[in-house]
């Protein structure tokens, strides 16, 4: 036993280079697990700063001078970001209180009605006291729901001067990431060792399949949101800019997110239309919106993407939503490419293996 554990470590620490990347790995998840909340304007930043940065490569390759573009993207994000908190997230609010206070109870009326008409049409099979059992549970459910929101509500009053301060600082931390990247790489890299062919092979690798994904990803939502908030605009369907941020989020989860939020769609829908026609065509326009998601947009934005199982996909979103929520949701297939990137440059010592000639 003591063989095999020697024999595994000598192939797979004994370069020196592997020791490097173990502990920078280690310190990096240690750092977020421990820090996390702490450095939150602070990764956040870094984040945005990451995604920006394209934009102001691109800019810079059509003879821009780099402060200039740093400049001029900089201004776009707080433009985008005065814009996303004065005008939008005031009415997704008042959509949201209107669905919950409106929507939602007439659904759940519509659906006791229903339930209440099953013991007459199957009365072998469903019976008026396993109806009263059910509606009985879901209105504690939703009753215990409803205590749950409000305790969130009044416990979120005292972090509002955290999210004001969390407001200030990440704009600032991003113009000085996007004006003094060059400086802040060179002070970071001078904290590693001379001898990183390894991490510089694992970042190169990194940084342009991280850089498509979540720049791709970011393109992603804003096109399917805004082409969801057009189509249920047209269909007249009520609470679209919801909606529309809804499905836009959506795209986060490969596989599950489409589906999760074909469940709000479909029962503002039904609330508003019924059974009829309209109803049908708001379903069969919002599968025909998935399928070009899917099936042209996902390809066009991430051909130069990873391929990753959907297997190891869905457990990265598991394991990295179950960690840090959001974050680790959106940053799950990254992390995943990350590992795998890791695991293919890991430097492996390789046992000589003696071929012994053919008897003749």
């Amino acid at each position: 036993m003591l063989e095999v554990l020697r024999n595994w470590y000598h192939a797979y620490f004994s370069d020196e280079e592997a020791v490097y990347l173990l502990f920078i790995l280690a310190a990096g998840l240690v750092l977020i697990l421990l820090l996390g909340k702490m450095l939150a304007p602070a990764l956040t930043a870094l984040v945005v700063a990451y995604l920006l940065q394209g934009l102001v490569a691109r800019l810079t390759r059509f003879g821009v001078p780099e402060r200039l573009a740093v400049w001029s993207v900089f201004l776009l994000f707080l433009t985008a970001l005065v814009v996303t908190l004065m005008l939008l997230l005031p009415v997704i609010w008042k959509q949201t209180l209107n669905l919950v206070q409106d929507q939602l109870p007439r659904l759940l009326n519509s659906g006791e009605r229903w339930l209440r008409e099953l013991p007459a049409e199957y009365p072998d099979m469903v019976s008026i006291h396993q109806v009263n059992a059910v509606v009985d549970l879901a209105q504690r459910e939703l009753a215990h729901a409803g205590q749950v929101f409000l305790t969130l509500s009044l416990s979120s009053i005292p972090g509002l001067m955290d999210v004001l301060i969390f407001l200030v600082l990440v704009p600032l931390l991003v113009f000085f990431f996007m004006a003094d990247r060059k400086q802040l790489v060179e002070w970071a890299t001078s904290f590693l060792p001379d001898r990183r062919r390894v991490l510089a092979n694992v970042w190169a690798e990194m940084d342009q399949q991280i850089a498509n994904y979540v720049r791709g990803k970011a393109v992603e939502i804003l096109i399917i949101g805004i082409a969801a908030y057009i189509l249920f605009v047209v269909l007249g369907l009520n609470y679209a800019l919801l909606l529309a941020v809804v499905v836009g989020l959506s795209v986060l989860i490969p596989y599950i997110g489409a589906t999760v939020a074909t469940i709000p769609v479909a029962m503002v829908a039904y609330v508003q239309f019924g059974w009829s026609g309209d109803l049908a065509l708001v379903l069969v326009a919002y599968g025909v919106l998935q399928f070009i998601d899917g099936n042209i947009l996902v390809p066009f934005l991430f051909s130069e993407a990873v391929n990753l199982h959907p297997v190891a996909i869905i457990i990265a979103i598991l394991l990295f939503g179950g960690l840090w929520g959001f974050w680790g949701v959106f940053f799950a297939i990254p992390l995943a490419t990350l590992a795998k990137a890791v695991i293919y440059a890991w430097p492996k010592h390789q046992r000589a293996v003696v071929v012994e000639p053919p008897v003749q």
